[in-house]
């Protein structure tokens, strides 16, 4: 398991997937990250970690600014209830704690326990703003390095229209 941002930048130089590194305070919310993030041209991404009844668990990238309807995500999924993943969960199958959850925590998911779905509406973007396992720095990574980064670590990602509350 890759258990610290020195660890993970070193895995993606490894695989030759470029990034920028920006660096910033501790950030919880899309709303801090806004705030205390360095100003970036890269989508601002929102990533939930979720569990359905029967114990399926997804990794959820959208926009920042969306707010998920999770009845409709669970009819479009055919799942039962959808409601946030644990903590406990969080940590053992992404490596990751709260306020640092990100698609980046996948390299750590081996067992493919966890699906990553991806919104149709943020998936068209050019560069995408992800913590580094942390939630003190963001990497700015392009839509090519990302799909890289999914192959490698073996995760078909499901672009699907994810609606949000009106």
């Amino acid at each position: 398991m890759i258990e610290n941002e020195a660890q993970f930048l070193h895995f993606l130089d490894q695989h030759l997937i470029p990034y920028q590194r920006l660096e910033h305070p501790p950030v919880y919310t899309c709303d801090e990250a806004e705030r205390l993030r360095p100003k970036s041209k890269g989508a601002s991404t929102k990533n939930l970690f979720l569990q359905d009844k029967r114990g399926a668990f997804y990794l959820v990238m959208t926009d920042c600014t969306k707010r998920l309807d999770f009845k409709e995500l669970a009819k479009e999924l055919r799942a039962p209830k959808i409601h946030f993943g644990s903590e406990e969960k969080l940590m053992e199958l992404l490596g990751l704690t709260r306020g640092a959850v990100t698609v980046l925590g996948l390299v750590n998911n081996a067992n493919h326990r966890v699906q990553l779905l991806i919104d149709s509406e943020i998936w068209d973007r050019n560069e995408f703003l992800c913590h580094p396992l942390v939630n003190t720095s963001t990497l700015i990574l392009t839509k090519e390095s990302l799909e890289r980064f999914f192959e490698l670590t073996g995760h078909l990602a499901q672009v699907i229209k994810i609606l949000g509350l009106v």
